[in-house]
């Protein structure tokens, strides 16, 4: 049974806030249809502690404390639920990995599982993400032990120490299945035909769930993944999901698991990229992925220093940017320039360079446009190139201690949500505070390098206007 107490909704205030995208997470918290109330208690100063009432008086007028408050979640209490003898049965949830692999996954697992076995929860991990669920007939024992398996404290214990994810992962949307990828034992009654000629198994997946005793989800995933976890919310059933990505563009957080570790790893390449570059008197073109973000080519160029970074948000001129790495490399004394570039960039008047068959989201692969570029600039300067595609490099291998610390705190703060009863929620950064905020953000809006703050579309370069009173990934 759950519990809540209501009276009205908290107050909250919008003004003040410093991120771009309030008013628009503002505007999806009106939207939502709220059933239920919910009471906020905040504790009364105390009187005799006048610099203890200044302080919370001071938070309270904070930007962070205002979208922490715009987001709040009511409490809620829960009795255990029993079984016919009256022995409370040992509440069940499951934790899953989709999309592409980054540095932090098993980090996050761990903490996860190790948070649920503090509270007597028992967690199954799901194989290969949404495949995992999609493939599982409730009526053949041998899927379940294929695409599923007990996770404890004891076998979780070293996974945090390499990367990658031990449950695997998949790009699989189980609402647009191609009608030859449905497994044959999914019911009728459990397809859905959709406007694009797909399958939509949603309700085989809610099936799958109810037959594994699961009463919550947390998955860890991009913006793809957690849209078909919205829709499992939207149907019903708990989810609190975990954002990861290399692009650090998931709509409602400042920070994703993996985006860290990738900036490093691009950064180091850079830096050792310098000496070959600097010895044959070249032009280095690193490529980065960041398919509608260019954070991770901006952050690279800003932390790296490099010369020149062109980003997906921004689209560029070819002779006008050679011109740039022409006169980078005359005024270095090594007689090299260096340039990093999103693979989602595109010229002026012309198109993200994509090829292959869209996969379940919609997207095609993207990839190449560095080295494109790479020979064009050759050709327009004379100069050789020495041109290289970082890709799975930067999300291979172990995270750094900033991807190791998110994800601790948002493994541990997604299972908390989970024991609380709360759902709908994703975990997140807000002007480096955790909190949790709507799943429905992401699919709300694309979240985009706020250029106007962070870059110079006219030289292509990272450019901080005013670094006062920025956050610590600067907005």
């Amino acid at each position: 049974m759950i519990y809540r107490t209501f009276d009205s909704i908290p107050p909250f205030s919008r003004k003040g806030t410093r991120n771009v995208a309030s008013r628009t997470r503002a505007r999806v918290f009106e939207e939502l249809s709220w059933s239920e109330k919910p009471i906020c208690r905040l504790p009364v100063p105390d009187a005799s502690a006048p610099n203890r009432r200044a302080r919370a008086l001071d938070k309270k007028r904070s930007p962070a404390y205002s979208i922490n408050r715009l987001f709040a979640w009511p409490p809620v209490y829960r009795e255990p639920d029993t079984g016919e003898d009256g022995v409370a049965e040992k509440r069940r949830v499951g934790i899953l990995t989709g999309g592409g692999d980054v540095p932090g996954l098993n980090v996050a697992i761990k903490a996860a599982v190790s948070q649920a076995a503090s509270q007597d929860i028992s967690v199954v991990g799901i194989r290969l993400g949404w495949l995992g669920l999609l493939s599982v007939n409730p009526d053949d024992p041998s899927t379940i032990a294929r695409f599923t398996m007990d996770l404890t404290a004891e076998n979780v214990r070293t996974i945090d120490r390499t990367g990658g994810t031990v449950l695997h992962t998949s790009r699989t949307n189980p609402s647009n299945v191609p009608p030859g990828a449905v497994p044959q034992f999914i019911r009728e009654e459990d397809r859905a035909s959709t406007a694009k000629g797909t399958v939509d198994c949603t309700r085989h997946i809610l099936r799958v769930l109810d037959a594994l005793n699961m009463e919550a989800i947390i998955p860890i995933g991009g913006d793809d993944t957690l849209s078909f976890a919205s829709r499992l919310h939207q149907e019903g059933f708990q989810v609190v999901a975990i954002p990861k990505t290399m692009d650090n563009d998931v709509f409602g957080t400042d920070f994703c698991i993996g985006f860290s570790t990738a900036v490093t790893r691009s950064v180091d390449t850079i830096h050792a990229l310098r000496t070959t570059a600097g010895s044959h008197e070249r032009i280095g073109v690193v490529e980065l992925f960041g398919r509608n973000s260019g954070e991770t080519s901006l952050f690279a160029a800003y932390l790296a220093d490099v010369d020149r970074a062109v980003i997906s948000e921004v689209p560029f001129d070819l002779d006008r940017l050679s011109q740039f790495l022409l006169q980078d490399r005359e005024r270095n004394p090594s007689h090299y320039a260096i340039l990093t570039i999103s693979e989602g960039a595109h010229l002026k008047g012309g198109a993200i360079l994509e090829s292959g068959e869209a996969d379940a989201y919609g997207h095609k692969k993207l990839g190449g446009i560095g080295s494109v570029v790479a020979d064009e600039i050759r050709k327009r300067t004379g100069i050789n190139i020495i041109y290289q595609q970082l890709a799975y490099i930067m999300r291979s291998g172990t995270p750094d201690s900033l991807d190791r610390m998110v994800a601790v705190s948002y493994g541990n703060l997604a299972l908390n949500q989970i024991a609380l009863g709360h759902t709908g929620r994703m975990v997140a950064l807000q002007q480096g505070i955790y909190t949790t905020v709507p799943i429905e953000l992401v699919t709300a809006a694309k979240k985009h390098v706020d250029v106007t703050a962070l870059y110079d579309p006219e030289n292509y370069r990272p450019k901080v206007r005013n670094m006062l009173g920025k956050p610590m990934f600067l907005y």
